[in-house]
């Protein structure tokens, strides 16, 4: 199994930035790919930013330009730096990771942290 605990979140004023973190921790495990959803009242999940395999990064039209993914290996953390932050980036925003773990393949998701823009 594969834990994933983001962190980050917050009350931020448009046009400010936050960064959100994402750790994953288990035992014998690699992450192939590392993605940030995010889930507005009333709508949705949708993909924000992603990792895919041989670290292939793509990022929603909505935030291109704004956000940044990244990733450190050796820390297992994967991290969403988001600026010009705007009242529509409101969301609780969830870390998603696809890892090889013993059994083979297998997906995981965080419990989401919350993320308020005020206009």
């Amino acid at each position: 199994q594969v834990q994933l605990v983001e962190s980050g979140g917050g009350l931020v004023q448009a046009g400010g930035s936050l960064r959100l973190s994402c750790v994953a921790s288990g035992s014998g495990f690699s992450i192939n790919v590392a993605h940030w959803y995010r889930q507005a009242p009333g709508k949705q999940r949708e993909l924000v930013a992603g990792i895919f395999t041989g670290d292939r990064i793509n990022y929603a039209d909505s935030v291109n330009g704004r956000f940044t993914i990244s990733r450190d290996k050796a820390k297992n953390t994967v991290y969403l730096q988001m600026s010009s932050l705007k009242p529509e980036d409101t969301a609780v925003y969830y870390c998603y990771t696809i890892a090889t773990i013993q059994r083979g393949q297998a997906a995981f998701w965080g419990q989401g942290t919350q993320v308020t823009v005020s206009s």
